[in-house]
């Protein structure tokens, strides 16, 4: 857990901004530090997984089980995060209608676009620029330099020739706009768009991404980035359970390209793929088990009553925080709220009354439902920084709001509006 003297250096406006971020349910990815709190089992074995197994070449896939409201997102954020500080590059990626699980073109093109390393900015084509660059600058011979590229292992052919395209100086007679339009029809390539491969043999490229190529595509960013310094790419997709409200094809094509994925982080060097779902994926008759291919390869995940912090399944639902874990971090949320507001909260949001609101969620049977949590914190402090007395607040009439809510929100997010 981050200190109350890290807290105390918020600026005004940083703390108003990350309450504003709570209050839609998202956590701000520079502040995640500042609220995790418990889990501290599961991420030393993640950790223990990206020192001694991802950088050293394994391969691996987990999946992060939790329901709605239990810390999925937060806790891959809190992963990306560790990944990045031990120099591996890491992409973080939402699924959603417009990046639907079932066309894996806008996956990898998502991957790549949200991929954040030892570079400035976000993206690989923020990451090639920097590298191209810097090579610029460096006085070697091209020819001598494109037989070195070549010998990257896994760096695909294709892949060296459009870093080889990018590198190269124009030609005679090149006007600055043509330069500029072969190095964007490039640069468009290494994203994963969609191409006519006839515009592309002038670099000698000769494939595009498709689901016969993927891995391919992927195993070169694995080597591209291991070239720049990185130790290796974890890849984190967000919220797996929108495909379960989709139509039996599209479900169908969607458990095929996760098994795909997972194939290719299991067969290649330097990756872990993370998913999160909810248990309805692993446990309902439209979720894996729906289709054989893929079912026959996970079936036992999660059977184990007793956790294995080492196993496929991360379970947060099976390890909900306890309730002084909550205690803590609704103190952290009272003191960037008063930061935020410059006022003082400890009077009339008291520890004890922290600790009430914890009871009365624990009676419930919903004590693991951090967001529920959050938005009660939230809910109160507004209403004692505009003048209302402790004795104003009424626990159970404030859980239920912030419960309804919750499952509106839920509601809206796994309403089948792509399933086209």
């Amino acid at each position: 857990m981050i200190t109350k003297e890290d807290i105390e250096q918020l600026k005004p406006f940083q703390a108003r901004a990350i309450i504003e971020s709570l209050r839609k349910g998202l956590v701000p990815t520079e502040y995640v530090a500042f609220f995790t709190v418990g889990r501290q089992n599961w991420l030393r074995f993640v950790e223990e997984d990206l020192d001694g197994f991802i950088a050293e070449g394994g391969g691996k896939v987990r999946f992060i089980n939790g329901d709605y409201g239990d810390g999925k997102t937060h806790f891959m954020s809190v992963i990306r995060q560790l990944a990045l500080q031990k120099q591996f590059a890491s992409s973080f990626v939402v699924l959603t209608r417009d990046i639907p699980i079932h066309k894996f073109e806008l996956i990898y093109q998502e991957i790549v676009l949200q991929l954040r390393g030892r570079f400035e900015g976000v993206g690989i084509r923020s990451l090639v620029q920097q590298w191209v660059e810097k090579q610029k600058r460096v006085d070697v011979d091209r020819e001598t330099f494109f037989q070195s590229l070549r010998q990257v292992p896994k760096l695909d052919i294709n892949f060296v020739n459009a870093l080889m395209g990018l590198l190269r100086p124009p030609v005679e007679n090149e006007l600055p706009e043509e330069t500029v339009t072969k190095q964007e029809l490039l640069y468009q390539w290494l994203e994963g768009k969609k191409i006519p491969k006839k515009n592309l043999t002038k670099f000698h490229i000769f494939e595009v991404l498709n689901k016969s190529t993927a891995k391919t595509f992927l195993q070169s960013l694995i080597s591209f980035l291991k070239l720049t310094g990185h130790k290796g790419l974890i890849i984190l997709l967000d919220e797996l359970e929108t495909v379960l409200v989709q139509g039996t094809s599209i479900r169908s094509a969607a458990y095929e390209n996760i098994r795909l994925l997972m194939d290719n982080a299991e067969h290649s060097e330097y990756l872990q793929l993370f998913f999160s779902l909810i248990p309805d994926v692993l446990l309902s008759e439209k979720g894996f088990k729906s289709y054989d291919a893929l079912w026959s390869r996970i079936r036992s995940v999660g059977d184990s009553e007793a956790l294995n912090y080492r196993g496929t399944l991360i379970d947060l639902h099976k390890t909900p925080l306890k309730r002084q874990e909550l205690i803590d971090l609704g103190i952290c949320l009272r003191k960037i709220h008063e930061i935020s507001y410059r006022w003082e909260a400890r009077d009339t949001v008291s520890e004890n009354l922290i600790a009430d609101m914890c009871k009365k969620q624990e009676e419930m049977g919903i004590l693991s439902e951090v967001r529920l949590f959050i938005k009660q914190m939230i809910r109160f402090l507004d209403m004692a920084e505009q003048g209302h007395a402790q004795q104003d607040f009424n626990l159970t009439e404030n859980l239920l709001a912030s419960h309804k809510e919750m499952e509106l929100e839920k509601t809206q997010k796994l309403e089948p509006a792509w399933d086209t």
